[in-house]
């Protein structure tokens, strides 16, 4: 197999949402792989550390101010980054937010700020970009999903309702934009620990009854998603488009449910 299937150098990828996170594995892991980065936030000056790292990996660096819920800053930003990059090749949209409440306590702004945000700022982010990817009949469009695009939980009501709604989104930007020679896929992690659920890990016996929960018996680490992000950005992926690849140790199969599902149904015959 050609290591060119997954060389991205001479390609630019805008990754939104760098501040933190996952955002940022997902830059280093472009980068690593050839990429020129595009970085933002809605705080640009806490993202030149994290640039002054991607330009030590020999690559170019633009970090940008963007606020995915405000259509002006969406604009802005693919404006400022189509005057320093003439073309982008690959996004990642991974900008977004969570608020856990229980479904009644929710508010109209909870689910507002989470919609906005996940799913309509995704939408026009790709829009942004994908008018150049038309005109040069090639793209990688990554929208970040989530576990919960396959699968409720309680208390994230908007959450998964935004998760969801990417999967869905995907698929319909897919069969839109397919003919141009752009592909549209939907990464979703599982489990991992970020600066917006950290505190749960704090908690060691929750750990272990989430770690019991995933068939590998471990959340998630940096490394598992570098592959996966790469993959999708690459010519590897040429022939995928509309799917949702799930990188969660196997939690959205349901194995232990229904393994103890079956142990207690065997224990009443």
């Amino acid at each position: 197999m050609s290591d060119k299937l997954f060389d991205l150098t001479g390609r630019v990828a805008v990754v939104t949402g760098t501040s933190r996170g996952l955002g940022q594995i997902f830059a280093r892991s472009l980068a690593r792989a050839g990429a020129d980065l595009v970085l933002t936030s809605r705080n640009p000056q806490v993202l030149f550390g994290f640039e002054s790292e991607i330009r030590a990996l020999g690559r170019r660096a633009l970090s940008l101010e963007l606020d995915v819920c405000n259509l002006d800053s969406i604009q802005r930003m693919a404006a400022a980054t189509l005057k320093e990059f003439p073309q982008i090749d690959i996004l990642v949209n991974n900008a977004g937010c969570n608020v856990r409440k229980p479904a009644v306590d929710v508010t109209w702004d909870d689910w507002n700020l989470v919609l906005d945000t996940n799913l309509r700022g995704s939408f026009f982010v790709a829009q942004a970009f994908a008018r150049g990817m038309i005109e040069r009949r090639y793209g990688r469009i990554i929208n970040i999903g989530s576990v919960t695009s396959v699968a409720g939980y309680a208390g994230l009501a908007p959450y998964t309702a935004s998760r969801g709604g990417i999967r869905q989104l995907t698929m319909s930007l897919a069969d839109d934009w397919g003919r141009f020679g752009i592909t549209v896929n939907c990464l979703a992690p599982g489990w991992f620990r970020t600066d917006q659920n950290k505190v749960l890990y704090e908690d060691r016996e929750w750990v272990d009854y989430l770690s019991d929960r995933i068939p590998v018996k471990r959340p998630g680490q940096p490394e598992d998603l570098e592959s996966a992000v790469v993959f999708l950005a690459a010519e590897s992926s040429r022939y995928i488009t509309g799917q949702t690849l799930l990188v969660d140790g196997g939690i959205s199969t349901g194995a232990l449910r229904a393994t103890v599902a079956s142990k207690r149904q065997s224990s009443t015959k």
